[in-house]
């Protein structure tokens, strides 16, 4: 890829990264326990890095095999990016019994577990309403769609099936794929704005410099990222002020805050996943639409049965996006912890921030020097910690160091939006967003859960103090 200098005197922007150098393997779970493994694929097959993992994270007999990363012989504990069990098992007769009801009644899709789900959801964030669907990526495109984003048909308007994209919509280049997908999907065009380098969420300033850009007339909502759990900052309203819709992407940010009020009810509609590694987790794939608009709930309700408001007499062109009840029941059940975890999790965060403090390793940043730059929680926000997320200089070195030693990392995101091969024609290039392609090459995920142990928590800062020496 013919490489473009820095958008701007950011030091290190677009540096020392190949951003196609990630594919492929990155990490494995087992018995609800997840390890991401450090070294890209580039470098170790698959067969290597299962052998490794089978006998030197799971666990079997025979002769031992030597890690594919050179590393020390002890290794005095093993530390998973996450571990599911620790959840499951305090709740398993509680969620057994609640799958059981749902088989009862066999109500498989949608149903009274849904209607109960979404009703304790709403109430939980303080919106109005909150509808149940299949995921995250399609709660995504259900909140643009209800929200008349793009070129759907609806009752107010007829359009075409098949048109050139209607109005753009503004996001992150540093986030999953569905952000931008998305806005595709719904018929819109993604336009994107830098991040803030502290937040690694979508950035006031550069949202503005888009909208009072060449192409700014064409915007009609802005999908701020609450990244890793923190709000994107909301002060400046993300164009409310100039009649915009905000579509929020609250993937990973259930119960976060900014300014007292929620993630869910700070836009005109929010988008939630509940992937089994999020903060509020189902058992496989289940999503969530919140909003204050009946008008947006209805339509939401009607899109996610293939545009169905009466039995086969089809509307509009919608999807098949509904929830399973089993999903709702567990959901359930998890909702009344969802607090207390994500409180969990807080003070694990905190703990992490003192360890690396007494061990001289926190720098100031924004930008890693020798040491790490923690993540923060911005003022104004309550932040839930879905990830702990530093910034290190030698990331990845640093990444195979820790799954040498049996510890777990992640990189979230390792290629910036506008550098994905799907999303070339957007017509971006390296160096567009010179803090969002800084932030892949330096940012490393440790591993936080609600019941991450305070000697797991000594033992990943030790691993980093001594590759850091």
């Amino acid at each position: 890829m013919q490489k473009r200098e820095p958008a701007s005197g950011i030091p290190g922007a677009g540096h020392s990264r190949n951003f196609t150098q990630y594919s492929g393997l990155q990490g494995f779970s087992t018995g609800g326990r997840y390890f991401f493994l450090g070294a890209p694929l580039c470098r170790l097959s698959f067969l290597e890095h299962t052998a490794w993992a089978a006998a030197n994270i799971i666990g079997v007999s025979g002769p031992a095999i030597s890690p594919p990363i050179s590393a020390s012989k002890t290794r005095p504990l093993l530390v998973p990016m996450l571990d599911l069990n620790r959840q499951y098992e305090p709740l398993r007769a509680e969620l057994l019994d609640a799958i059981s009801h749902v088989i009862d009644k066999q109500q498989f899709i949608l149903g009274e577990a849904v209607d109960g789900l979404e009703r304790a959801a709403a109430e939980h964030l303080g919106v109005a309403y909150a509808v149940g669907c299949s995921s995250g990526t399609d709660a995504l495109w259900l909140a643009l769609a209800a929200a008349g984003i793009g070129s759907g048909i609806s009752p107010s308007r007829s359009r075409p099936v098949h048109q050139s994209p209607v109005g753009a919509v503004v996001t992150t280049p540093f986030s999953f794929f569905a952000s931008v997908s998305a806005i595709l999907r719904a018929g819109a065009a993604p336009l994107l704005a830098d991040i803030d380098p502290v937040t690694f969420n979508l950035s006031p300033g550069a949202v503005e410099a888009v909208l009072n850009g060449p192409r700014g007339a064409a915007v009609r909502a802005i999908l701020p990222v609450h990244l890793f759990g923190q709000c994107a900052d909301f002060s400046s309203g993300f164009g409310r002020g100039r009649g915009l819709i905000v579509i929020e992407d609250a993937a990973q940010a259930w119960g976060a805050e900014w300014q007292g009020v929620k993630a869910g009810g700070l836009g005109d509609a929010a988008a939630f996943s509940f992937y089994p590694t999020k903060n509020l987790s189902a058992a496989g794939d289940a999503g969530m639409v919140t909003t204050n608009s009946e008008g947006v709930a209805e339509r939401v309700r009607m899109l996610r049965q293939h545009g169905m408001r009466r039995r086969y007499l089809h509307d509009e062109l919608g999807w098949n996006a509904r929830m399973d009840g089993i999903q709702g029941a567990i959901l359930s059940v998890k909702l009344k912890y969802i607090a207390r975890w994500n409180q969990a999790r807080r003070a694990a965060a905190g703990h992490y921030h003192a360890l690396f403090a007494a061990a001289g390793l926190a720098e100031s940043g924004p930008y890693p020097q020798h040491g790490v730059v923690l993540p923060r929680e911005a003022a104004g926000s309550w932040h839930v910690w879905h990830q702990y997320v530093i910034r290190t200089a030698r990331r990845d070195a640093l990444r195979e160091f820790l799954t040498a030693r049996g510890i777990g990392s992640e990189v979230y995101y390792p290629i910036p939006l506008h550098m994905q091969k799907a999303l070339r024609g957007l017509g971006y290039a390296e160096g567009d967003f010179p803090e969002a392609e800084r932030a892949a090459c330096e940012v490393l995920a440790l591993p936080i859960f609600p019941e991450l142990r305070a000697d797991e928590q000594q033992a990943v800062v030790t691993a980093v103090a001594e590759f850091l020496s």
